[in-house]
């Protein structure tokens, strides 16, 4: 089974192999074992995240960016379904996934109103086009 690996020198993420063959169908969503345990260092976390080349044959990636946390050191699988009818077979090998390692910086939330810092209000569409 391939270990995560950069396509390209330029390449952002990992991508990640199906580690078994299986059908998708419409509809349905299997999440394809990777064969792959990872424990990431303590301060990151890894996202999970579709390929494009998948998504644009209708395969998708369920609950994207998927996120495996620093504590988590179970079988990485991926949750994939497929948009049109019959099926798309994934075989062992293929790339079905990308992952990052991202850090995961600490923040305090508290209650309470938020001062001027700076800010601005609006929200959704407040800064234009």
């Amino acid at each position: 089974m391939p270990v995560p690996a950069r396509a390209t020198a330029g390449s952002a993420c990992f991508d990640l192999s199906a580690a078994e063959a299986v059908e998708l169908r419409h509809g349905e969503v299997t999440r394809v074992r990777t064969g792959l345990k990872m424990r990431c260092p303590r301060g990151t976390f890894l996202e999970v995240r579709p390929r494009s080349g998948l998504s644009s044959r209708g395969v998708l990636m369920v609950n994207s960016p998927g996120t495996i946390d620093s504590d988590y050191s179970d079988e990485v699988r991926v949750p994939l379904t497929y948009l049109f009818d019959g099926a798309y077979r994934i075989e062992v090998g293929d790339r079905i996934a990308q992952i990052r390692l991202i850090a995961d910086l600490t923040v305090e939330f508290r209650p309470g109103p938020v001062g001027p810092i700076g800010s601005r209000s609006g929200g959704f569409g407040s800064t234009g086009r």
